[in-house]
Formats: C-alpha cells, structure tokens, sequence
C-alpha cells in the first residue's frame, strides 16, 4: 500500500505562482511512477503531469506544458509540481497519483485525497 498526501494548495491571483507537494510513505516511493491530475467543477479528472521513478523521464498534459514543471526527491519521498504563469482555468483539485503511467486515470494505483488550487482572474 502507498498513502499519498497532497500539500500546497491555495489562492492566488492569475500571473501568480504556487508549489505543491505530495508525501508518499508505505511502499518504497523511489520505485514508483508519479503523476498529478486536476478535476474542475462538473469536468472530468485531467491529466497534468508524470514522472518516472528514476526521474529521468517527464511528461506533461497539454495545457500545462511550458508553464508547470514536476520533480521528484526520493530522499524526501517527496514528488513536486511547480505551477508558474497560473490562469483562472487552472482551478481544481489537484490530486497525486502512483504506480502507474500516461494520461489515463485508471492507470494508477494509488490516489491522493487532493489539494484545492484556486486562481483569482
């Protein structure tokens, strides 16, 4: 079993940059894909970004390319999701996901509860 728990949410207004988190503890993290996902209000759960165990590998969903960045510390347990140039479109709730890879949501095993990012136009 791997427990995810997603940190760093919050409001900020359009242009603004935010950092989240996400602590992984159970299985060993550093063998594990990651990846983060969004779901909007009355949308379906997006795909956001994803990176290899070895952290040597990334790939991201098109509406962030350029502007989000993930990373990952597996001294930390620890995977990280930069989020520069934020737009209004971005709110959701950002969830962590592992053990998995792609865009697919069925993809992965394990699922964060999920970290509310809100941007103020």
């Amino acid at each position: 079993q791997v427990q995810l728990v997603e940190s760093g949410g919050g409001l900020v207004q359009a242009g603004e940059f935010l950092r989240l988190s996400c602590a992984a503890s159970g299985r060993t993290f550093s063998s594990l894909n990651m990846g983060w996902f969004r779901q909007a209000p009355g949308k379906e759960r997006e795909f956001v970004a994803a990176i290899r165990w070895t952290g040597g590998s990334t790939y991201y969903g098109d509406s962030v390319k350029g502007r989000f960045t993930i990373s990952r510390d597996n001294a930390k347990n620890t995977v990280y999701l930069q989020m520069n140039s934020l737009k209004p479109e971005d709110t959701a709730v950002y969830y962590c996901a592992a053990g998995g890879w792609g865009a697919q949501t069925n993809n992965y095993n394990y699922w964060g509860q999920g970290t509310q990012v809100t941007v103020a136009s």
